[in-house]
């Protein structure tokens, strides 16, 4: 192996957001983490919420704000008229290239070319 190109592996301190630590080895100079096996369900047998982002409190204000009863809403069918007002954008198609056209081209003329002898024959 090649000397002084490979990262240093050392023992590190791992630290949980419950608060438990514990020493392993890794690259890294310190490793942290959401969960551990002293709190992940899994291992305990307990449900506990973490709530790292804030996502839960979100969650209580919006539902606070209707204090637990069903909003009303408007029908579908109003916000389907009104998309159906608005006016549609037509679709371009772009050709990237002119070599199927060229083929288009040449088989109707071969079809025009035909039907004019058919017509000069008559």
């Amino acid at each position: 192996m090649k000397e002084n190109i490979h990262p240093t592996y050392e023992v590190v301190d791992v630290v949980c957001a419950c608060g438990a630590t514990f020493k392993t080895r890794s690259t890294m100079k310190a490793v942290k983490l959401d969960i551990c096996s002293a709190c992940h369900p899994f291992f305990t047998g307990k449900q506990k919420m973490l709530d790292t982002e804030g996502r839960v409190d979100k969650f209580n204000k919006k539902f606070s704000a209707t204090q637990g009863k069903m909003v009303a809403r408007k029908p579908k069918t109003e916000v389907k008229a009104k998309k159906s007002a608005a006016p549609s954008k037509a679709v371009k198609k772009f050709v990237l290239s002119t070599a199927p056209v060229k083929a288009v081209y040449k088989k109707a003329a071969k079809k025009e070319n035909k039907k004019a002898e058919k017509k000069e024959s008559k």
